[in-house]
C-alpha cells in the first residue's frame, strides 16, 4: 500500500453561507490529494500528459460526508493506493480535521487512456516501477 498525506487550509471562497466547506469543494480536494500523491512519487499530470501522452479520466467518484469542515481548517488529506494499478487506478481518500476527526471519506476511480487512439490501457511502466516497491511483502 502507498499512502500519502498533504495539507490544505480552508479558504473563506470555498465555503458556504454557514462557513462550512462547501460540499462540491470535496472533490477537488480528492484531486489535490492524488496530485500530490503522484508528485511524492516524483511524477505529475503534466508529464504523463505530455511525455508519455496518457490522460487519466475520472470514472467513478464516491464519498460520504462525515462532519463539517469549516473556514481556516487545516485539514490533512490522507490519499492511499491500497493495490497497484492496472488499467485502472482507485485513489482512497479520508480527510481529517486538525484534531484527527475523520471529516469525508471516498473514493476516485480513474483509467488510463491513450490520448491518441483514446483507449484504456495499462498503466505506465514508470508508474509501475514507482509503486512497486510499496506493494512487495
Amino acid at each position: 500500500m502507498y499512502c500519502y498525506d498533504f495539507q490544505k487550509r480552508v479558504r473563506y471562497g470555498e465555503t458556504d453561507q454557514m462557513g462550512y466547506l462547501y460540499y462540491g469543494n470535496y472533490a477537488q480536494y480528492y484531486e489535490i490529494g492524488r496530485v500530490e500523491m503522484l508528485r511524492s512519487l516524483g511524477l505529475t499530470y503534466k508529464a504523463i500528459e505530455e511525455e508519455l501522452g496518457i490522460f487519466m479520466p475520472v470514472l467513478s467518484l464516491q464519498m460520504r460526508y462525515v462532519r463539517p469542515a469549516r473556514y481556516d481548517d487545516l485539514l490533512n488529506i490522507r490519499t492511499k493506493l491500497k493495490k497497484l494499478p492496472d488499467n485502472y487506478i482507485v485513489f482512497h481518500v479520508e480527510i481529517y480535521n486538525e484534531n484527527g476527526k475523520l471529516v469525508n471519506g471516498g473514493s476516485v476511480r480513474l483509467c488510463f487512456l491513450d490520448a491518441k487512439t483514446n483507449k484504456t490501457i495499462k498503466a505506465p511502466k514508470h508508474l509501475m516501477d514507482k509503486l512497486k516497491p510499496y506493494f512487495e511483502d
